[in-house]
């Protein structure tokens, strides 16, 4: 059973902001982006299938958009990769353990992943971020799930699947998923017109966040999976608190790169 509280979002969600419209952010907007090479994007395998691969180029030279791109992080503006474009259901991410890391929809049991509906914000990562499953927090005494740190851009535009968009952080909810660490930082498109009057998690409105930490306490429930769980009493930690993990989760990312960490399985140039 869907969460009761789903109606309440999308309605939320479209009252709130104005209507959407498909767009890739174009390079060169920000200064967050303009240092950036000139990125291009290829489709390889046909969307919907197993062989769907979205990939990542610099001057016709492969690149990997988990290590590749900056994370940003001037003025508590990052670079955000999106994945899973708003009002979609296909579970699209970057394949950690490809070569290159091009963004792939996930498998499970040797199926496709969708969301039983449509994620009402857009979703995607951080670069040059690394939640590391060998590391225990202090605090909520769990370990990383090993990706990218997630971002939930709660802006008025639809981002296409592997776009890169400068984005506010304003809050984190620490989410714990299967026993593990799966921060979701609440942000905003610097392009967005309510960008100007958010700056912290408070400038957020309450229906917007409940919706938020909802949708990711029931959306594998229809999976038979157990209501996912939240550290910090469920609060959302506020900016310079999500500016702190942030910057915890690209220090690991470093450590990673550098070999001071244990890869696993993961793709690590």
């Amino acid at each position: 059973m869907l969460s009761p509280l789903l109606p309440l979002m999308l309605l939320t969600t479209v009252s709130s902001f104005s209507s959407v419209a498909f767009r890739a952010v174009p390079r060169g907007g920000s200064r967050f982006l303009s240092s950036l090479p000139a990125i291009s994007t290829s489709v390889s395998g046909e969307p919907g299938t197993e062989s769907y691969r979205l990939n990542f180029e610099e001057s016709g030279k492969p690149i990997s958009p988990w290590h590749d791109i900056p994370v940003g992080g001037e003025g508590g503006v990052y670079n955000m990769l999106t994945e899973i474009p708003k009002y979609t259901k296909a579970k699209m991410e970057v394949a950690t353990k490809e070569g290159q890391n091009p963004i792939a929809q996930d498998m499970k049991k040797g199926k496709l992943r969708d969301y039983h509906g449509p994620i009402f914000w857009n979703y995607g990562c951080l670069p040059q971020t690394w939640e590391d499953p060998n590391e225990t927090h202090p605090e909520l005494k769990v370990n990383g799930d090993n990706d990218p740190i997630d971002v939930v851009e709660i802006g008025s535009t639809a981002l296409a699947s592997g776009s890169v968009t400068p984005v506010k952080a304003l809050g984190v909810l620490a989410m714990i998923d299967d026993g593990e660490l799966d921060w979701k930082v609440i942000a905003i498109s610097t392009a967005d017109p309510l960008a100007a009057s958010m700056n912290d998690i408070g400038d957020v409105p309450d229906a917007v966040k409940d919706g938020v930490r909802e949708w990711f306490r029931w959306y594998k429930t229809p999976d038979g999976k157990p209501l996912n769980e939240f550290g910090f009493g469920e609060k959302f930690l506020n900016k310079a608190e999500t500016v702190d993990v942030i910057e915890e989760t690209h220090q690991a990312w470093k450590a990673l790169r550098e070999g001071k960490a244990e890869a696993g399985k993961l793709w690590v140039k």
